[in-house]
């Protein structure tokens, strides 16, 4: 959903659409509703076909299909790509996984996806730590990124105490939830690949640079100190 919001917002920002509620909230429609049931078309159809062989290498090339081909249909489509893939990828990952892959498919797809999904990551940190070397680390930015830290901790408080709250009718929480769920909020690797797609400019350095501050302050402060907003347990807990 965020990388909707971003969509989004980066329309408005660069030109591309009309910056009305009507119209964000036609944007924001088009991509998520649109991005789910593209992810449950995709996921159902697999699914179907998954269910008619039992060939592992078959399966995992069917599954790389629906990753980059529904990738590329979700952009041709104009909906948003990340929310079809995961709806897609919950799909087979439990209904698919269940009652159309045999313990085999299984073994085997799940080792090439997690050998996939460490490839990639090792691509996108080296991506990184090259941008790290060319930006412009100056005063003005860093007072910005400094400022930008509380905003991101506020904006999470809400988004986790405000459920939070409503849901205590129902059910019991405990009494440090949202200040455990709030610090650790961690921002990483997806935060700055939305910053580096940004228009070569002035204003994706300044987003860049505060960007990667806060995620390093996530990493390096909130990631370190987690373990002491804990309550202490007892050896009968």
């Amino acid at each position: 959903m965020g990388v909707v919001v971003f969509i989004a917002l980066l329309g408005i920002a660069t030109g591309g659409e009309q910056a009305s509620a009507a119209e964000l909230l036609l944007l924001f429609v088009g991509e998520a509703i649109g991005g789910v049931l593209l992810g449950l078309a995709l996921g159902a159809t697999s699914y179907s076909l998954l269910r008619s062989i039992d060939n592992y290498q078959v399966e995992i090339l069917l599954t790389l299909a629906v990753v980059m081909g529904g990738y590329s249909l979700a952009n041709a489509l104009h909906t948003s790509g990340p929310i079809a893939m995961v709806v897609a990828g919950l799909f087979l990952g439990n209904h698919g996984r269940l009652f159309a892959m045999s313990e085999t498919t299984r073994a085997h797809l799940d080792m090439f996806w997690e050998l996939v999904d460490e490839i990639l990551n090792a691509v996108l940190f080296v991506l990184l730590g090259l941008e790290f070397l060319l930006l412009d680390l100056n005063a003005p930015y860093l007072l910005l990124a400094a400022a930008a830290i509380p905003l991101a901790l506020g904006a999470r408080m809400l988004s986790v105490g405000l459920p939070i709250s409503l849901l205590r009718r129902r059910r019991a929480f405990s009494p440090h939830v949202v200040k455990i769920l709030t610090w650790g909020g961690l921002r990483g690797g997806i935060s700055i690949a939305l910053a580096m797609s940004l228009p070569t400019g002035e204003p994706r350095n300044t987003v860049l640079v505060i960007t990667y501050v806060v995620v390093a302050f996530s990493i390096l402060v909130q990631g370190l100190t987690i373990h002491k907003l804990l309550p202490a347990r007892s050896d009968n807990t």
